[in-house]
């Protein structure tokens, strides 16, 4: 229990010094409750990036098991989880049929995806996911925190808790991410 408890005190100590000063602030040129959600994203995103950037090709390609997902294809999942709630918030619609013949794969996973994301750099997928953020913090940048309480055109959800969802989403792939990587061979 003490080792465990050393441990931890390590593990936060460190992500303490690596990741600011452990408070949100909504950057720059956002509204308020905007801009927190901007702040949040990019907190997660660059501890995903922390923790793979430095994989090789065998550790990005790794798969645990027949039902697992490599940890490629997870960051793809992030990237196309984005790409959905942008059409969704930003223009009202689910994907047309150019997103679904790109993302779709990478928004479910599975056995397709087991196949199409494999032997690419981790480099590569981080690439895709900064494109796509950079669309995601340029749009939100533009909206107010008016329309951040608005419900999504046709939607059931408010335009907070649909980005409150992609958080919530990259915090649950970090958690499998960091898992796979404390599994991979050495």
């Amino acid at each position: 229990m003490k080792k465990f408890s050393l441990l931890f005190s390590l593990v936060l100590l460190s992500s303490t010094l690596l990741f600011a000063q452990n408070t949100m602030n909504p950057p720059k040129g956002y509204d308020h409750d905007t801009g927190m959600m901007v702040s949040m994203l990019e907190n997660l995103r660059a501890r995903i990036i922390y923790s793979t950037q430095e994989l090789n090709q065998e550790q990005t390609d790794f798969l645990l098991d027949d039902k697992a997902n490599r940890i490629g294809a997870m960051i793809m999942h992030l990237a196309a989880t984005e790409v959905y709630y942008q059409a969704y918030t930003f223009e009202g619609r689910g994907f047309n049929e150019a997103e679904k013949e790109k993302w779709e794969t990478a928004l479910n996973l599975g056995d397709e995806a087991r196949v199409e994301f494999v032997g690419k750099p981790i480099q590569y997928y981080l690439d895709i996911w900064a494109q796509v953020r950079q669309k995601t913090l340029e749009t939100l940048k533009e909206k107010d925190d008016k329309w951040f309480a608005k419900l999504a055109k046709g939607g059931q959800t408010d335009n907070h808790w649909a980005w409150f969802h992609v958080m919530e989403h990259q915090a649950n792939h970090m958690g499998q991410i960091n898992m796979l990587k404390s599994r991979l061979p050495e």
